[in-house]
């Protein structure tokens, strides 16, 4: 790893602790806030909504200014709206809490294309290993954001507006990473104008089931994150029981980063993603199970593991579907289903859980779970098929 894909690696921790915490105490401030308890995750909802709203304006902000600018303006974001959060929390008002996080969703956008930003710094022939390493990045987050929620609850009178402020200095610190590094010279403006339009890109099969499997497993994944601190409160575990699961979730999610891409290099994409749909069946089957600390912790980390397996897979699988010069389009694209989608399950996590219980929301998250598999089986016997006509 050179010193410009260990800064981005850090980067990356910093951000999923930046989500992490969000994730934590969204939803309960929410619940505290809100006129109506279906409304609790509406703050959850409105990060990922600004994230697909801010897909465009960041796709173009990459091409004006490069990596490095258009992610120093996320951060700048990230602060501000990082204060505007507290001060919602401090002044009771929920409407402007879901406006600021609808604000930080501009960072989210930005933050998500670190991983891809990976490629271009490792300069190597191995895409997989450098997604792979900085997705570990976010094993940082799993240990500092839990541990940041938890210390800085009540730091302020008002419940967790000290773990807004916290995440301003996460901001500043992830800024200062940044400065120091050197990214590749951008695609010229007159290469970007070229490839193929976004339209023909999006119709190819690999296209199609790289961003509906990245898609659907972030969004199945997200459905049933952002319910468990308000499904655990639900059954009378204590804050600091959903803050453990959560850390216990985070590291599923980011430690198979150190080896992931080797499983991807030898066994390819399809099949790492496949265990990943089956680790997700796995963590519906526990969740099923009973309401115990250790079933949340169990089910929820191998809901981590089996994300990153399909999200790793997936980012992995898109790289064949666009050259270069449609670097910025198809990756912009390729956010805006991943947002788009967890608007979607951020919205269904709040009202199932507060209306409908664990148990039907985990019944639901079988219907994407399936969508994925479906699609990474009709891939499979296309490209099967299509090998002999190639020979």
């Amino acid at each position: 790893m050179n010193k410009n894909l260990g800064l981005l690696t850090l980067c990356q921790g910093l951000f999923l602790t930046n989500n992490v915490v969000f994730t934590a105490i969204n939803g309960l401030v929410g619940l505290a806030l809100a006129p109506l308890g279906w409304m609790a995750t509406l703050p959850v909802m409105a990060y990922v909504v600004g994230g697909a709203l801010s897909t465009g304006v960041v796709a173009k902000t990459q091409q004006r200014f490069g990596r490095k600018g258009s992610f120093q303006a996320g951060l700048i974001v990230a602060l501000l709206s990082a204060l505007l959060c507290a001060y919602a929390a401090i002044s009771r008002n929920f409407w402007l809490l879901c406006f600021a996080t609808l604000v930080a969703g501009y960072y989210n956008a930005n933050a998500n294309l670190y991983r891809f930003a990976a490629i271009e710094l490792a300069g190597s022939t191995a895409p997989e290993k450098a997604v792979s390493w900085v997705m570990a990045g976010g094993l940082l987050g799993a240990v500092v954001g839990p541990n940041l929620a938890a210390r800085t609850r009540d730091v302020l009178a008002v419940p967790f507006a000290g773990a807004y402020i916290s995440l301003a200095g996460v901001a500043l610190l992830s800024l200062l990473m940044l400065s120091f590094i050197e990214f590749p010279t951008p695609v010229t403006r007159q290469a970007q104008q070229g490839g193929r339009p976004l339209a023909q890109i999006m119709k190819q099969p690999i296209f199609i089931v790289a961003a509906a499997s990245g898609a659907l497993g972030y969004g199945v994944m997200n459905l049933l994150m952002a319910a468990t601190p308000i499904a655990m409160q639900q059954c009378g575990l204590e804050f600091s029981d959903a803050a453990l699961v959560l850390q216990w979730h985070v590291i599923g999610m980011f430690a198979p980063g150190f080896f992931t891409g080797n499983l991807i290099r030898r066994f390819g994409p399809l099949p790492v993603m496949a265990v990943g749909v089956a680790l997700n069946l796995a963590c519906i089957a526990i969740a099923l199970s009973g309401v115990d600390l250790n079933q949340f912790l169990l089910a929820l980390f191998l809901l981590g593991v089996g994300w990153n397996f399909l999200f790793t897979g997936s980012t992995t699988l898109s790289l064949s579907a666009y050259g270069p010069e449609e670097r910025d389009r198809a990756q912009g694209a390729l956010n805006f289903f991943v947002f788009a989608t967890l608007a979607v399950s951020s919205f269904s996590s709040g009202v199932l859980v507060t209306t409908r219980g664990w148990t039907l929301l985990n019944y639901g998250s079988l219907v994407p779970v399936t969508l994925t598999a479906a699609a990474l089986v009709w891939l499979a016997i296309r490209l099967k098929t299509a090998r002999p006509a190639t020979a």
